[in-house]
């Protein structure tokens, strides 16, 4: 009924103001309230920004071997067993490294390697100089038990283009951000940050979940970035109220639309690095993918949200092609990069 009046007096001082005939910024001023009801927060696409990243990494590459012709970044991927998950993520790396003019050699072992061979591999790999970066695809579909975090620290720090080297990042959380390498997901958290033109220095930053992959060190990345973070898990009580002081939001937790859209602050940035599969009847596929916000209720109130999927992804990605083009610039240039 108080949108029915509102809409009733607009138009009788439309028919009576000449201004709002004329002038279009009269009339927008007038009917204002109404349009800000209907805005939505703007889409924050990591497809378009990883696209215009790759580009730009392209024509460095290009660039650099018009001096150094025999300049080739090349990318090992390990990949123990066939998830079809981690085919597909492998599927989007070797994309991305054939666009840019990375050299991508997939490395696919049977899910019957044992820890003993998989860091055989990985060793035979640290060695050959021809390799400038190497990630090992997690999780491992091993029938045998293998240490992730062992498997992770055999890759040398200067190639571990995946930043999840133990030195990695202890460099990382004491605020060395440039002599070794970024975990993937963060960087790319960040750079979508940063293209909203938010500042994120004096920011009130709320992160939520503490994975050793995303979370963690996404808390670093904005704490050097001068951000005032709170890091939430399962244990912080309160969740709705301390995610309602958030000026930047960020979420991998895992659990599928966890965050509701009234807990976010009006106006605030919300990167969602969640993806999760939901029975969709509807969809060919029969499922389909969310993140750990509640999207659509979301949006009406944050100013910009990444979307799943399209949102975090592409930028991971993006951000491992970045790291190997940066680890064959090291290997290249030494200490002049």
């Amino acid at each position: 009924m108080a949108l029915t009046g509102f809409l009733v007096r607009g138009l009788h001082c439309y028919r009576k103001n000449s201004c709002l005939k004329t002038n279009s910024v009269c009339f927008l001023q007038t009917f204002s309230p109404i349009f800000q009801l209907e805005e939505y927060g703007k889409l924050l696409s990591g497809s378009d920004i990883a696209e215009k990243i790759q580009t730009s990494l392209c024509d460095q590459v290009q660039k650099f071997k018009l001096h150094h012709s025999c300049f080739t970044p090349q990318l090992a991927i390990v990949q123990v067993g066939a998830r079809k998950d981690s085919n597909t993520y492998i599927r989007m790396k070797m994309k991305a490294a054939e666009t840019i003019g990375i050299i991508a050699t997939h490395f696919c072992l049977p899910s019957t390697t044992n820890q003993t061979e998989l860091l055989k591999t990985i060793s035979h790999l640290n060695l050959n100089p021809s390799v400038h970066g190497i990630i090992v695809q997690m999780p491992l579909d091993s029938a045998n038990m293998i240490d992730s975090t062992l498997i992770t620290d055999s890759v040398i720090p200067n190639k571990d283009v995946d930043g999840l080297n133990t030195i990695n990042q202890g460099k990382l959380a004491v605020g060395d951000l440039a002599s070794g390498f970024l975990p993937c997901t963060p960087n790319g958290c960040i750079e979508l940050i940063r293209r909203t033109g938010i500042l994120i220095e004096g920011s009130k930053a709320v992160v939520v979940g503490r994975s050793k992959i995303v979370g963690t060190p996404t808390a670093e990345l904005l704490k050097w970035h001068n951000a005032t973070v709170t890091i939430c898990h399962s244990k912080t009580k309160n969740l709705p109220e301390v995610i309602a002081d958030a000026d930047i939001l960020v979420v991998g937790i895992g659990q599928p639309n966890m965050v509701k859209g009234d807990w976010i602050k009006p106006g605030a940035v919300v990167i969602d690095c969640g993806i999760n599969s939901l029975p969709d009847t509807k969809s060919s596929t029969g499922y389909r993918l969310v993140g750990d916000v509640d999207f659509e209720k979301a949006r009406k109130r944050a100013s910009w949200i990444t979307p799943v999927p399209g949102g975090v992804g592409p930028m991971t990605v993006t951000m491992l092609m970045k790291n190997t083009v940066l680890a064959a610039l090291k290997s290249t240039l030494g200490n002049k990069v």
